[in-house]
């Protein structure tokens, strides 16, 4: 019988396994607070974007309900034939007002949104300039849209700048993380922008994890840069993620009238998919509350940053682990080796804690990492157990 091709799988995963680079599922349940049941045991849950600890709200719980009352389970179809509800209308103009830009369009995930919008600005002939540590919807949006990519170093503006300076195309896209997703810095927007404006180039930033988070009332980097409302430029597409501080699902992108129109005629992953669940909307409207009135939850936020910060710092000062540079919610404590940072997730998950060990190709080889999630749903209690456990197996 002739050889094929689908036999090489099983060698395949073999060789993942071998360079420790398998993922595995986990079955999960919330429990109470930063707590929950995984394949079956109770952990206490560095992992999760639910930065706010909303995901479980009560008021956001019943208004999903509500929602699925009022409109059903179901959009039924894409937005521009029947699926766009009065939910998701009413939610697109709470978004804009929110982030304090003149028109939201609403996505049923983050990844559709930028892998969609990209290639509904720019073409062949066009460029893009993406930040080294972008996202994958990023890149991956970059280079369905067939036009030239253009790399630069993380955070190099000079490099960005040559490069802008360099190029010769008539459209000019900057991509970049708001804040970035393993490492947890934060951009430089103000100098994204003015580049953007020296060379005709429209900045599209996707704020996933400092939605909700930065800015007053957390209505986002923008916010936090003083970029939004009067301030706001019309270089600028901001995007954001619904499922992490927000505590539900979905994502929108925000910019000016004509932007905002141009995707909602153009951008393929919004035109020809199902809408988003109207319930889901409805969930959001609640949530949108809460981000703004709920300021105890970004104070202890960053209380459980800070206290981590200092905890580790003081326990790892004789280790060769390397905390990042990083005052939000996202933690990165870079290991090294994936067969050694998946040794410490498995000494963490010993003592009933679980952090995920972020291996290549997700982040450079040598640079393996532990991935700490932190919430306003953590306790003080809870991140001192976290640097002790790190502090103990530091040393083992």
């Amino acid at each position: 019988m002739k050889a094929s091709w689908l036999d090489e799988f099983p060698a395949r995963i073999k060789d993942l396994d071998a360079q420790h680079l398998r993922r595995k599922r986990r079955i999960v349940s919330p429990l109470v607070a930063a707590r929950m049941q995984v394949d079956g045991r109770e952990m206490l849950a560095f992992c999760s974007n639910d930065y706010l600890g909303l995901a479980s709200h009560e008021a956001i719980i019943q208004a999903a309900c509500e929602g699925a009352k009022k409109f059903g389970a179901g959009s039924g179809a894409s937005p521009l034939v029947s699926g766009h509800s009065l939910a998701n209308e009413t939610l697109e103009h709470e978004l804009a007002a929110f982030v304090g830009l003149p028109k939201a369009l609403y996505f049923y995930a983050g990844y559709a949104a930028n892998i969609g919008i990209i290639p509904a600005l720019v073409g062949r002939g066009d460029a893009v300039f993406s930040d080294a540590l972008n996202h994958a919807c990023l890149i991956d949006g970059a280079r369905l849209s067939r036009a030239d990519i253009v790399p630069y170093e993380h955070a190099n503006l000079s490099a960005l700048s040559a490069a802008l300076c360099a190029s010769t195309a008539q459209r000019k896209l900057v991509i970049s993380d708001a804040v970035f997703s393993m490492d947890g810095d934060i951009a430089n927007i103000p100098a994204l922008l003015a580049l953007c404006e020296q060379h005709d180039a429209l900045l599209l930033l996707d704020d996933a994890h400092g939605f909700g988070v930065l800015g007053p009332q957390g209505r986002g980097a923008l916010a936090q840069f003083g970029l939004s409302g009067a301030n706001a430029s019309a270089r600028v597409l901001y995007m954001a993620t619904l499922g992490k501080a927000a505590g539900v699902a979905g994502a929108f992108v925000a910019g000016s009238e004509a932007l905002i129109e141009w995707l909602l005629q153009k951008t393929r992953s919004y035109i020809f998919a199902t809408a988003a669940p109207p319930m889901l909307a409805s969930a959001l409207s609640a949530s949108l509350k809460l981000i703004a009135q709920d300021d105890w939850r970004r104070s202890d936020l960053a209380l459980r940053i800070a206290q981590l910060r200092l905890g580790l710092q003081a326990g790892l000062k004789n280790s060769n682990w390397r905390l990042g540079e990083s005052s939000t919610a996202i933690q990165a404590l870079v290991i090294g080796s994936n067969e050694d940072a998946l040794r410490v997730m498995q000494g963490l998950a010993e003592r009933g804690i679980w952090v995920p060990a972020i291996r290549p190709p997700t982040v450079p080889q040598g640079t393996a990492r532990l991935r700490i999630a932190l919430s306003a749903a953590h306790t003080q209690e809870d991140v001192a157990l976290l640097v002790q456990a790190l502090t103990e197996l530091s040393i083992a």
